[in-house]
């Protein structure tokens, strides 16, 4: 069963005009949607399903700067300033906790590729993650059954609560004006003299001037429509929580085969942090060359399989009308079943490793579907060949924890305003122009 997220209800009269138009729900919608009415826009978001209805609300709720990609560095930088202050801005409780979190190495190659990390990423951002011995993590990682080599340490990484974050930032959102619709996709775009004109819903058409995409899995099928390219691609990835325990683990803790993190309610979210599994669609051969070089990075941690997913996007991907349903109403919210054998392999591995998990019982399990890039980084952009669309989307299963940020570089590019961070890694432009997709490779 999938997790609930908080509710957030729906405003009632569709407006006829709007400033800006974000579509999607997700933490990202959500954050760009509360930055832009922050500053006084008229923005309307529609969701087709509910708020935080996929991949938002099924990720691990890390919240960490530790082993990002350089590109994403300055960005969750933003993003962790804005955590910390999170509750306060939207006057909820989001779950934000600054808990520090652990890489945990077991032997000499998973040093080396953390040390590699420290030196050449996190030292020139002055990031106050450091490696420690096996007499500090146990200080830090009391209960455990092992004893590491080390770890990478990040006392200043976090964590979130992603049930509860994204609907809070969406209720903050009303709260200075933007409105909020839920069971409301959008079906398409239409264009005056070359530029964004009207959002077509199915409950009827707003007129704007500017669109922000944030819809995460589905952003490739709703630029297809519109002849944009997005390679973008999705993985399964499979979790678990508890019910509430006394294990004594405070820390959010990556080790082997298991990802762990304390939640607001006493329990604990649980992962593998090892192995996802991607289903082969019709987009795996179309972008089958764009993704080598990150199936090359990730070999053995990706699992691919054949089964009815290749035939349902085979159905989602016909073309449709404006005037008719759109997949966007067909499937409401992406729903996978999680893979059993990972999920069961997690919950082997964290008993083995900490005795207080032997007697867990487990309170739910889920799946969610992560939307990836060729080169595991972002797109947050305007696409030139259609002025005022502006895409922010392929978190890579980066975008819990740098939803904040994203959201406010998005609202930076859609009002001109000059951007928090460089946007110039993440401009969709490199989707197209034959640039070299670069996924973060460590030895």
């Amino acid at each position: 069963m999938a997790p609930v997220p908080d509710p957030v209800r729906s405003d009632d009269e569709l407006p006829k005009s709007a400033e800006v138009v974000v579509i999607g729900g997700g933490i990202v919608g959500a954050a760009t949607a509360l930055e832009l009415a922050e500053r006084g826009i008229d923005v309307v978001l529609c969701e087709k399903g509910h708020i935080a209805g996929e991949q938002s609300s099924r990720n691990w709720g890390w919240c960490r700067q530790m082993g990002r990609d350089v590109r994403e560095i300055p960005l969750i930088l933003e993003s962790m300033r804005l955590w910390r202050n999170m509750n306060l801005r939207v006057g909820a409780e989001t779950g934000f906790k600054q808990c520090g979190i652990l890489y945990l190495c077991n032997n000499e190659r998973q040093l080396a590729r953390n040390e590699t990390w420290l030196d050449e990423y996190a030292r020139p951002y002055q990031l106050d993650s450091r490696m420690i011995g096996p007499d500090e993590v146990a200080e830090l990682v009391p209960g455990a059954a092992f004893a590491p080599k080390g770890a990478l340490y990040t006392p200043s990484d976090g964590r979130g609560e992603p049930q509860k974050a994204a609907p809070a930032i969406a209720k903050a959102a009303r709260s200075h004006g933007a409105k909020i619709f839920t069971n409301c996709a959008v079906r398409g775009l239409e264009t005056k003299a070359g530029r964004v004109s009207t959002v077509v819903t199915e409950k009827g058409s707003i007129e704007t001037s500017s669109v922000v995409l944030a819809g995460g899995a589905w952003s490739r099928h709703f630029c297809d429509r519109l002849g944009i390219t997005l390679p973008q691609l999705s993985v399964i990835s499979s979790v678990m929580r508890t019910e509430p325990l006394e294990a004594g683990l405070e820390r959010t803790v990556g080790g082997d085969k298991y990802s762990v993190r304390k939640r607001l309610d006493g329990g604990y979210t649980i992962a593998h942090g090892g192995v996802s599994v991607s289903d082969i669609t019709p987009s795996s051969f179309r972008f089958f060359r764009q993704f080598l070089p990150a199936l090359k990075a990730d070999l053995g941690t990706v699992k691919l399989r054949f089964g009815r997913r290749f035939f349902d996007e085979w159905s989602l991907s016909k073309p449709w009308k404006l005037d008719e349903v759109s997949p966007f109403e067909k499937v409401r919210t992406l729903d996978p079943e999680p893979v059993d054998w990972i999920v069961q392999e997690s919950e082997a591995s964290i008993k083995k490793h900490y005795p207080a998990f032997q007697n867990m019982k487990v309170a739910e399990r889920w799946a969610g579907c992560i939307d990836v890039t060729p080169d595991v980084v972002p797109v947050i952009s305007e696409v030139e060949k259609l002025p005022g669309f502006f895409l922010s989307t392929g978190f890579s299963g980066h975008g819990f924890g740098i939803g904040p940020g994203a959201g406010k570089l998005t609202a930076d590019l859609v009002t001109g305003k000059t951007p928090v961070v460089d946007p110039e890694p993440f401009r969709y432009s490199r989707m197209i122009d034959g640039t070299k997709f670069r996924p973060m490779a460590l030895p």
